[in-house]
């Protein structure tokens, strides 16, 4: 029985090694790795927004149309693309705990995404269906194995931690790349943006944003961008562990 007989969508039989190609024909001296590849460099040397069938089959060396023996859409390219950058999870550390695993599953995502940054420019179409992004999924779940979360719970818990870690990482891309678009580092753009929301954000007006500014919070420009990603998942392990707690004691 063939993929299309048992619903399999094409992008996915190629990314599971289910297919090699589609359409008819002599096989061109082409694979489907060696064009993932070259979309991945692309991805990764001139930004997302130059991906595209025909600057692949360029850096190929190709026609266009023999990129569509293998792969239906752009779309198909990029879901395979983010599957081949993101690779293999790490393996667990001997004698981890839940909540260090997933602590370091979080600084591990954001480090790829970091060093990827293109890949969270692909919008999400579907929950983790690929080979790598189920392996990811599956160290996740093995993390949380021993723990008194339900399965669905889990997966729950899983959902939002990758959820966290790809908008933080958005979020400062985005900073970082307008700072430099404005030619200054992200630490003076950010000493701006205090300077501005002392200057304009009335404390009578907005009493709340007047005690932040108050407190000094915003006076230390330097500090670690980062330390918020920790606050944010060390508070949500938090919740974890008192849920995981109050199920404990009945």
């Amino acid at each position: 029985m063939s993929e299309s007989e048992v619903g399999i969508p094409p992008v996915l039989a190629a990314a599971w090694g289910l297919r090699e190609r589609s359409g008819k024909g002599p096989r061109p001296g082409l694979t489907l790795e060696r064009i993932v590849a070259a979309g991945v460099k692309v991805a990764a040397s001139e930004g997302l927004g130059a991906v595209s069938m025909a600057r692949v089959a360029s850096e190929l060396g190709v026609a266009t149309m023999s990129l569509y023996r293998y792969v239906r859409a752009k779309d198909d390219l990029l879901d395979l693309m983010v599957d081949a950058a993101i690779g293999q999870p790490p393996p667990r550390q001997p004698g981890e705990d839940w909540r260090a695993g997933l602590t370091r599953f979080a600084h591990t995502y954001l480090a790829l995404l970091r060093g990827q940054p293109w890949v969270v420019r692909v919008p999400i179409g579907t929950p983790p269906i690929t080979p790598n992004q189920i392996a990811w999924m599956d160290h996740g779940l093995e993390i949380m194995r021993d723990t008194a979360l339900a399965h669905h719970e889990r997966l729950s818990a899983m959902m939002t931690i990758s959820a966290l870690t790809r908008n933080w990482a958005l979020l400062t891309a985005d900073i970082d790349a307008a700072a430099r678009g404005g030619g200054i580092s992200t630490e003076q753009a950010m000493a701006g943006y205090a300077r501005l929301l002392k200057l304009l954000a009335d404390p009578v007006r907005f009493p709340a944003v007047g005690d932040l500014i108050a407190s000094g919070a915003l006076d230390n420009p330097d500090e670690p961008a980062d330390d918020d990603f920790e606050f944010g998942i060390a508070r949500f392990l938090d919740g974890l562990e008192a849920h995981m707690t109050r199920r404990k004691d009945g």
